[in-house]
């Protein structure tokens, strides 16, 4: 599949990133009239709107400010500097525990964006006036991710693999770190580690592991 380029195609047909496009299951299809709406209240908001990654995005000067994303459970708005908003309503969700930089807004529905719109749009407009600002994120340093047991496990019995992760570059090893402990099932964690333990040996990030596969 390939992704959608032209923001009338998205809204009618999806983001073309997996088999659901131009059907009825197309999340995007499913809450059509909520992306309507908060795609409305964007274009209130930013002066720039483009396509990437599938989906209308908002940027100024060319940067990445915000994005509209469709689920299977509920659509609304991704913030490239989630963490610098103050989040003053506390509608702000990380998307994963580990996540360093998105946040999100979530709607499950139409009425929860139109008894919203005041608040998305403050927000909206708060991530506009970071990326003016000139605002950037401060990485976190690796030793606040947490290694989880698995990986652990996998360091007390082969030291060898603990001195191929620890040389790594830092962001590797985050990228990793952050890939493996956004699994929810233990199971799902030793599989990661296996597949790309190779990698590490090789001193290929996680991020680029696919152009050797």
């Amino acid at each position: 599949m390939k992704m959608t380029k032209s923001i009338d195609v998205f809204l009618t047909d999806g983001c073309g990133r997996c088999s659901k496009f131009a059907t009825n299951a197309c999340s995007v299809r499913v809450f059509s009239a909520e992306i309507e709406a908060l795609r409305s209240i964007a274009l209130s908001v930013f002066e720039e709107e483009t396509m990437k990654w599938g989906a209308p995005c908002y940027s100024y000067k060319g940067k990445n400010v915000a994005a509209l994303f469709s689920f299977k459970d509920n659509c609304g708005f991704s913030f490239f500097k989630g963490p610098l908003l103050a989040d003053t309503h506390q509608m702000l969700v990380a998307p994963s525990e580990t996540a360093q930089t998105f946040r999100l807004l979530r709607f499950t529905n139409l009425a929860q964006i139109l008894e919203k719109q005041d608040e998305i749009r403050s927000y909206l407009f708060e991530a506009l006036e970071v990326e003016k600002a000139g605002l950037k994120l401060q990485p976190r340093p690796v030793t606040e991710f947490p290694v989880p047991e698995e990986l652990q496990a996998q360091f007390q019995a082969f030291p060898e693999f603990e001195v191929a992760f620890r040389a790594l570059t830092p962001g590797r090893q985050k990228n990793y770190l952050r890939h493996f402990n956004d699994a929810k099932q233990s199971a799902t964690r030793i599989a990661r580690i296996e597949k790309y333990k190779p990698f590490i040996f090789k001193g290929i990030g996680q991020d680029e592991a696919w152009k050797f596969n």
